[in-house]
């Protein structure tokens, strides 16, 4: 079994009468990544600051790299390194010296350091840095104190990767990054990962953790509520460890109620805020302010249970269709087709055998016409009810064939691009991928009145695909509402937004900026495999 590289037992911290840590223990294992999730005030800062060394402890214990550790002491000499949240930078320092504040780099003579700081090379390592990351600066000798915050959130972020280490700290840094930032420093922690650097990586932001981390902790009111494996979770797991809301066996994402499933979730949030709010402001109020809190917890337990109720018997009746579909599809290409070849040969011989009777023989060709074309729309059937390729050869395979044959069919032009790394899927998202392509495009020619397509898969991060589904044609209006589809029949937009709320996705739906529809999926799922 692997040693923990950290380890911290029991960790306690108290001000005053305001207990911020409670018993914490956790563990971070070699080129981990470790989630912290935790509403602000939870104690994330306290407990990043304390793994790194810079606050003691009222209790507790801390191991790192085979050694015990006492507090206070300095992370970078055992190869720590942490990217504080509020940048913690000197204002009368130009760029370069805050980089490298405490670890700056000096003169050698005859293998001894002397005390005169190389700012040449300071300059030439910050420049790398810099570019590395992406980040550029008109000079970097000018003053920190002259620097937005957002430009000092930077310099902060190259001060975090100035050292080598094995274990990094980065205390949710990405409330002042602008999002081209959030995403280089997402690719960042995966890159360390790649390298063997372990990382606990601390955020409000939970696709930003689903994203990167191979196990996420929540702290909740300075005490840990959950620690499980990212790939054994979902989003509504942790917010209801992050508000406590009581655990669950099996928790899927909040469907739709009322209108549509969005509107059901938002209810949702603002019920669970509504609750946390009150047990803050009622805590010490009497008894009648408890018996509400405690009908309020009811009722978004009841309104939780019967959207989970909703959603597994809307995913029992999807996979039972898909095996319904698979059994049809089976039937109709190994019983129907192989009868209707068998009859196509069979008046092959016949016609074979009349040679002197050339009407005969026209009719015999017309019905073995009729017969080849009946068995290519049969196939087209099939394809539909269950692509042929997708159990063998995956997805990406299935989409090429299938959207190949919608232009043929429909004479809309298509364009579909697929990211090199999309690897195999577990088989239901899969299947429910293909359906959201095959219901788009079919919306598309029934009611777009497009000339050309565009379907565009990616991953966002690697575990989150994005899906883009473009047209020419109409748009929608500006009063289009997806409630409203199924009174007036149209279910094939529900459905598509059913099934991304049953893979616990989102999905945007806008016009483009050049016309037409333009529908976004985003869909978490666990790491693809790469062998298509």
């Amino acid at each position: 079994m692997t040693t923990p590289l950290l380890q911290a037992t029991g960790l306690t911290k108290r001000f005053g009468s305001l207990t911020v840590l409670n018993n914490v223990s956790l563990e971070i294992f070699p080129g981990e990544v470790v989630g912290l999730a935790g509403r602000s005030g939870a104690g994330k800062t306290v407990l990043s600051r304390m793994l790194a060394g810079l606050q003691p402890p009222d209790s507790g214990q801390l191991q790192f790299n085979g050694r015990s550790l006492t507090w206070p002491f300095q992370a970078a000499k055992f190869g720590m390194s942490i990217i504080h949240q509020e940048p913690m930078l000197s204002g009368q320092f130009d760029i370069t010296s805050n980089i490298f504040l405490g670890r700056e780099l000096k003169y050698s003579f005859l293998g001894r350091t002397l005390n005169l700081l190389n700012q040449r090379k300071m300059h030439e390592e910050a420049r790398r840095i810099l570019v590395e990351l992406d980040i550029e600066f008109p000079t970097l000798h000018e003053q920190v104190v002259n620097l937005s915050s957002d430009d000092r959130q930077l310099v902060s972020l190259a001060q975090g990767v100035v050292a080598p280490a094995i274990l990094r700290i980065v205390d949710d840094p990405v409330s002042l990054l602008g999002s081209p930032y959030q995403d280089k420093l997402l690719t960042l922690i995966e890159k360390w990962q790649q390298e063997g650097t372990a990382v606990l990586f601390s955020n409000q932001n939970l696709d930003h953790l689903f994203a990167v981390a191979d196990r996420i902790i929540v702290l909740r009111r300075g005490e840990i509520t959950a620690n499980i494996r990212t790939d054994e979770t979902d989003r509504e797991e942790i917010v209801a460890a992050l508000v406590g809301t009581g655990e669950r066996q099996q928790r899927t994402p909040v469907i739709w109620a009322l209108d549509s499933y969005y509107k059901a979730k938002q209810q949702a949030e603002k019920l669970y805020h509504n609750q946390l709010m009150l047990e803050q402001d009622l805590a010490a109020r009497d008894t009648i302010n408890q018996q509400l809190l405690q009908q309020l917890s009811e009722q978004v337990q009841a309104l939780d249970s019967a959207n989970l109720a909703l959603q597994d018997a809307q995913r029992r009746l999807l996979t039972q269709r898909e095996l319904e579909r698979k059994h049809l599809a089976r039937e109709l290409h190994d019983d129907t087709i192989q009868d209707l070849l068998s009859l196509n040969y069979q008046l092959e011989e016949i016609a074979s055998l009349a040679t002197d009777n050339e009407t005969l023989i026209t009719e015999l060709d017309d019905v073995r016409h009729s017969i080849r074309h009946l068995v290519a729309n049969i196939r087209g059937i099939c394809g539909d009810l269950r692509p042929p390729t997708i159990d063998s050869l995956g997805l990406s395979a299935a989409l090429k064939s299938y959207t190949q044959s919608w232009s043929d069919r429909t004479g809309i032009a298509i364009k579909l691009t697929i990211g090199k790394n999309l690897g195999r899927l577990p088989e239901a998202i899969e299947l429910s991928v293909f359906r959201i392509v095959q219901e788009s495009l079919n919306n598309i020619w029934k009611h777009a009145d497009a000339t050309q397509a565009e379907v565009k898969f990616s991953y966002g991060s690697r575990r989150m695909l994005s899906i883009s589904i473009a047209d020419n044609g109409t748009g929608i209006t500006n009063d289009f509402d997806l409630s409203a589809l199924s009174e007036s029949g149209h279910f094939g937009m529900l459905g598509i937004s059913e099934r991304v709320a049953l893979m616990g996705g989102r999905l945007r739906i806008q016009n483009g900026v050049n016309g037409g529809l333009h529908l976004t999926v985003h869909i978490p799922h666990p790491r693809a495999t790469h062998n298509i």
